[in-house]
């Protein structure tokens, strides 16, 4: 079984010298069809995000991939699992696991998302494939605030929070999702992961103005973009549904709201989330360079204005 490096040794002894996740870099998720591909990369400016529950174990060929990724490529951890939202206390043997990775692999970026995933008894804990939504009120707020400050302690490092994509929403939530994430973010003093599909999915299911909603959006504490695809579909009245589905390419609409963003408030690390019906590299690649050429593009005129909603 192979030693895990520790967070003094990590850098020095198991890793050449990386570039730091800064405003003009993106990146993708790293998934194994490409991997023939991503070894002979030479843009060391591209920077990987892998979810952390795949690489929670110890050793093996999995570890051995990312190993060699890591050398050359800045990565950026993505948890699906930790279930912050949640009411019931966080795992602590997760929360460990979790801080081992980073300890091992001195991600340039770690995130998490705003959502419940576990329910527990006292027998046992139920797992649920799917990150669910929570209502928005100051009993949630409160539990959502410890989570993310005993996390933050115990990782010693600043955690970036996605913003859900939701499908219903609660009658007994007191404030906006905007508000619930300001005030979050504020309180633990914790970054923002932006995911603006996931603003696009939920406006779109919830009939609000996704450009209100990035109006209000506290873009001065996010730390990373997420672009994705996403699938339409149609509910049993008639309307549209959309399904943040991450199999198809970034929607025209949603690259409409990444450039509002850059534009008003500057470049920002992207990636490019693709997860099934996965298309060649060169394919995944090239919706990445799409978003370099937005921050590229945006570099001489960002102005840190705010964004007015139409």
């Amino acid at each position: 079984m192979e030693a895990i490096p520790t967070l003094a040794t990590a850098t020095t002894a198991h890793f050449s010298r990386f570039p730091d996740v800064t405003a003009g870099l993106v990146g993708t998720s790293l998934k194994h069809e490409h991997l023939p591909d991503i070894m002979q990369e030479r843009d060391s400016s591209l920077f990987f995000e892998v979810h952390a529950e795949n690489y929670m174990g110890q050793g093996g060929p999995p570890h051995d991939v990312l190993t060699t990724i890591r050398r050359d490529h800045s990565i950026s951890l993505h948890g699906v699992c930790m279930s912050i939202g949640g009411p019931q206390p966080l795992d602590k043997a997760h929360i460990a696991r979790f801080k081992h990775l980073i300890d091992r692999y001195q991600p340039a970026l770690v995130s998490e998302h705003l959502a419940w995933s576990t329910h527990s008894t006292p027998h046992a804990t139920t797992y649920f494939n799917d990150l669910l939504p929570l209502p928005y009120t100051k009993g949630t707020l409160a539990h959502v605030c410890d989570h993310i400050d005993e996390l933050q302690d115990a990782i010693g490092r600043r955690i970036l929070i996605e913003n859900p994509a939701t499908y219903v929403t609660f009658t007994e939530s007191t404030m906006s999702e905007t508000d619930f994430i300001r005030s979050f973010s504020e309180r633990t003093g914790c970054g923002l992961l932006l995911d603006i599909n996931n603003v696009f999915v939920s406006s779109t299911n919830h009939g609000f103005s996704a450009l209100a909603y990035l109006a209000d959006f506290p873009l001065a504490c996010v730390g990373q973009i997420h672009l994705a695809g996403h699938n339409k579909e149609i509910d049993e009245d008639g309307a549209p549904v959309l399904i943040d589905s991450h199999d198809e390419p970034v929607d025209a609409a949603v690259w409409a709201l990444y450039e509002t963003v850059i534009g008003r408030y500057g470049p920002l690390p992207t990636l490019i989330e693709w997860d099934s019906k996965l298309p060649a590299w060169p394919i995944l690649k090239a919706e990445a360079e799409t978003a370099r050429d937005v921050l590229h593009a945006a570099l001489p005129r960002s102005t840190m204005e705010p964004i007015h909603a139409l």
